[in-house]
């Protein structure tokens, strides 16, 4: 008989759990198997019944097992109190669950056990010490009431502990106890847990913890204290948890890993994990090498796991991880270029950056009708399409991961107050954009259409409108891009300068110094043109200051050729 006992705790995939307790007792451990009662009594007596066959198998009286709840200390003790009882050879108790997995040959523990046997490994630290619990609750959960499930009445949860807050109730904690919190699993020396079990202060004991939150982190690791004379504050589980204080499962790709942590147990195993179970339960002698348990050496994988789970990477978007509003790490991956208004003061401007910058340059990706890619493309990198309701539902991811989708590539595309709105606070919060804009420049479209002079002035205002809220959040105190802006009047007196910054910014092999701009439209008689929408009662003030007579359409009828740089 061995002198080692396990204690295992299941609520589900009972056939993993036989086969993991089967592994025990092969080594000569026997193992008490506590049924959560919430499990069907169908599926409890097949059980039972399939693990009939062994003697080192037993069952105790079973208990509901919820999450935070007195049941799970219950349970820990009925089927200890059994095992003790049942197994006088035993000298350590090894509390497990349905979920964990033996990683290293049984007898290596065995002998680990029997050459520290005074010792009770199990994680025990004051609430001052505690830097891992999850929720806001830390000495409060040893001096409030908590009657109501965390998971199941989480309402009621919150507004009970408010309400005692409130009313300044405080539970007294017993006398002579000092809480303190640690990992579910521990290993106890018969002596220490037989002690607490039997300890004469037991009923008021039990009475405290029934109500202290997550007691099955507490109630042991406080009596311990009591009685032990040798308490190593580790766990010899191997366990690990993710931001929000839920466990890390493990899955076959973690087979390397596991055999990187020397630890002896691991959990939570996915119970289909085949390879896992295979490897370490049919294999075990040549699975590990014999050494100190050390789980440390796989925490900076584990950190860099929770990196990922809670920055992610720049501009990445996926199923698994959609940040929270600011909190984003990153909100594209690589810099890109908005231009609005170019398109419309220059004849085939598209078409000239591309050529100049070897860029990826689209049109109004988020028009009205559809997202006009470059090349009259209708699907691009990533499977995205040009369908403007996919992509409505929502522009911020549409757009990251275009560029994510397009890295190493720059894109560029225009924009415009006629375009969808709902992307101007992406890309005023974005340090990758580059947007230049030249106000009012929408008004040269409406100039040159055909449309009746009245809806004219009603769509002038309209888009007016629309660019000047754009404006405010594109120059707000929240704003991260790199954002220039003129007037229509402003640029078109003098382009070049503009648009050869334009160009090194961009930086791309192909930029150089410009010698030659794009044709620019024909702006005679738009000065005019912005006179007749003011006499109509429409300020047309985004442009600039734009003479009405026809000097200034004169000037710009040059602009019809390529403007040199002498």
């Amino acid at each position: 008989m061995s002198s080692l006992g396990i204690v295992m705790l299941v609520h589900t995939a009972l056939d993993r759990a036989e086969q993991v307790a089967r592994h025990w007792t092969a080594a000569g451990c026997p193992v008490v198997i506590h049924v959560d009662r919430k499990v069907a009594d169908v599926a409890y007596s097949k059980f039972v019944s399939s693990c009939g066959d062994n003697p080192l198998i037993v069952f105790s009286d079973r208990h509901i097992c919820d999450w935070g709840g007195w049941g799970i200390v219950a349970a820990s003790q009925c089927a200890s109190e059994l095992l003790l009882e049942s197994y006088p050879d035993v000298r350590h108790v090894f509390l497990s669950s349905g979920a964990c997995l033996p990683l290293r040959p049984v007898q290596e523990l065995i002998d680990y056990l029997a050459d520290r046997p005074r010792i009770d490994f199990i994680e025990s630290a004051t609430t001052a010490d505690v830097s891992w619990t999850i929720g806001g609750l830390d000495h409060e959960r040893f001096t409030l009431r908590f009657p109501f499930s965390w998971r199941k009445h989480r309402k009621l949860f919150d507004t009970y502990v408010k309400l005692q807050r409130a009313l300044g109730i405080r539970r007294r904690i017993p006398e002579g106890l000092m809480p303190h919190m640690g990992s579910q699993w521990w290993c106890l020396t018969r002596q220490t847990l037989s002690a607490v079990l039997q300890d004469p202060k037991r009923k008021i004991y039990d009475a405290y913890f029934r109500h202290v939150w997550i007691p099955d982190e507490s109630y042991f690791q406080t009596l311990a204290r009591l009685y032990s004379t040798h308490i190593e504050s580790r766990s010899l589980t191997l366990s690990k948890f993710d931001y929000q204080g839920r466990p890390h499962i493990f899955y076959d790709d973690h087979l390397q890993l596991l055999r990187r942590s020397d630890c002896f147990v691991a959990r939570k195993i996915w119970w289909r994990a085949d390879r896992l179970y295979q490897s370490f339960l049919t294999d075990q002698a040549g699975a590990m090498k014999p050494a100190e348990p050390n789980p440390g050496k796989i925490d900076r994988v584990f950190a860099k796991a929770v990196e990922r789970r809670t920055h992610g990477r720049d501009g990445l978007y996926m199923q698994s991880r959609f940040p929270r509003h600011g909190s984003e790490n990153g909100l594209t991956s690589s810099q890109y270029c908005v231009f609005q208004g170019f398109s419309e003061v220059f004849e085939g401007f598209e078409a000239w950056l591309s050529d100049t910058t070897g860029a990826k340059v689209h049109g109004h990706l988020f028009g009205p009708d559809r997202a006009e890619f470059a090349q009259g493309e209708t699907i691009i990198n990533g499977a995205l399409t040009d369908s403007a309701t996919l992509r409505d539902y929502s522009p911020t991811a549409f757009l990251s991961n275009l560029i994510w989708n397009t890295r190493g590539e720059r894109q560029c595309f225009q924009f415009g107050p006629a375009d969808t709105q709902d992307i101007n606070w992406l890309l005023a919060r974005d340090k990758n954009a580059q947007i230049s804009v030249i106000t009012g420049a929408w008004a040269i479209d409406l100039f040159r259409s055909n449309m009746n002079f009245a809806d004219i002035r009603t769509e002038a205002a309209r888009l007016q409108q629309i660019e000047s809220k754009q404006l405010e959040i594109l120059t707000s105190v929240w704003t991260k891009a790199r954002m220039r802006s003129w007037t229509l009047a402003e640029f078109i007196e003098s382009p070049m300068e503009p648009l050869q910054s334009i160009i090194d910014e961009i930086g791309t092999q192909q930029a150089s110094h410009l010698t030659e701009a794009p044709t620019m439209v024909d702006l005679s008689g738009f000065g005019q043109f912005l006179q007749n929408l003011k006499n109509q009662g429409m300020h047309p003030y985004l442009m600039g200051d734009f003479p009405a007579d026809d000097v200034f359409g004169t000037q710009t009828k040059p602009y019809r050729k390529p403007y040199l740089v002498k």
